[in-house]
């Protein structure tokens, strides 16, 4: 038993990334059932939605399951109130300050895990006393950091200096490339991309498909000036290529970035003018499986991959 699978009670040291729009209780159920942590992605759910699939979520598991917050969004009480009110034991906070929620959530019982994406915030995190953190390199898909430092030189950098259990994000859809990141000093992984391409994923079947046909260089994060993001490229991605050349304001990216963008791309399936979120390893990433499936092959990979380094010789 590592520190990761004694923290959250799990087989297996492995966490399925509470994402926007993919992460419902079908996934997150799936996820938990399968020897891993599941996440739901509250940052796409209203707070009476997030209410029905926690319950749907603990009727569909006996396992432990989490909640992925991002302090950015609006309703931010109402959710934290309603994450206690159903009894959920694990959170994971991101973008935002750790210092806002960590001790209120932990003198509730609650164990709490922080997203970052620098050192320097993970040094924070641990002062505000969580009991984990994620580090997510710039291969990620979603939110990410403005410094572009890649999973392999992130993680051995974080580990240096904190003595909190250590969990790697960001590239991380194999068994190959979860006992890389264990080798560097990371205690566990979370994975997101490899579960979007998942039959209970709750993201729509034509996003799914542009996962698995994606090739190296087909995302680029961007963004910078909100919140950075990786995408697809597509029309909408173009479109905002070419806003870029005119040296656009704030308010500018805004309004070509518009309301529920992100809801149209990877929700409601439109692909060209949607906002395609996903992470590098999605050229990786070649069919869409039952989460049972995705984990047993990542811990099959990975029991190899250790057998084959054990046996490597110089």
């Amino acid at each position: 038993m590592n520190r990761i699978t004694q923290l959250f009670d799990i087989k297996y040291p492995i966490v399925q990334a509470g994402m926007i729009w993919n992460s419902g209780w079908k996934l997150a159920s799936a996820a938990s059932n399968s020897g891993v942590l599941g996440l739901l992605g509250a940052g796409s759910m209203y707070p009476d939605v997030l209410r029905e699939h926690i319950q749907k979520c603990k009727a569909a598991t006996d396992k432990p399951f989490g909640v992925n917050v991002p302090m950015l969004y609006p309703n931010i009480e109402e959710i934290m109130n309603i994450i206690v009110e159903e009894d959920v034991k694990i959170v994971f906070t991101s973008a935002g300050n750790p210092k806002t929620w960590t001790n209120w959530l932990k003198e509730r019982g609650i164990t709490v895990v922080h997203v970052v994406s620098s050192l320097k915030f993970a040094l924070k995190a641990q002062e505000a006393g969580v009991d984990a953190i994620v580090a997510e390199g710039f291969e990620a898909g979603g939110h990410n950091g403005r410094d572009e430092t890649t999973t392999l030189t992130l993680i051995p950098m974080v580990k240096e200096h904190i003595k909190i259990p250590l969990i790697a994000a960001g590239g991380i859809a194999t068994g190959k490339g979860m006992l890389a990141t264990m080798i560097l000093g990371a205690d566990g992984v979370q994975v997101g991309s490899r579960f979007v391409a998942s039959t209970e994923s709750s993201t729509h079947q034509n996003f799914k498909q542009v996962v698995v046909d994606a090739k190296e260089g087909d995302t680029q994060l961007t963004l910078k000036e909100l919140a950075p993001v990786r995408l697809v490229k597509n029309k909408f991605f173009n479109e905002l290529q070419e806003l870029y050349k005119t040296a656009p304001t704030i308010d500018e990216l805004k309004e070509l970035l518009g309301r529920a963008r992100a809801k149209r791309g990877m929700f409601e399936g439109d692909l060209e003018d949607g906002e395609l979120e996903i992470g590098q390893i999605a050229g990786l990433i070649h069919d869409i499986k039952p989460v049972s499936e995705i984990v047993e092959d990542i811990i099959t990979e990975f029991n190899s991959a250790k057998q084959d380094i054990a046996n490597f010789d110089f």
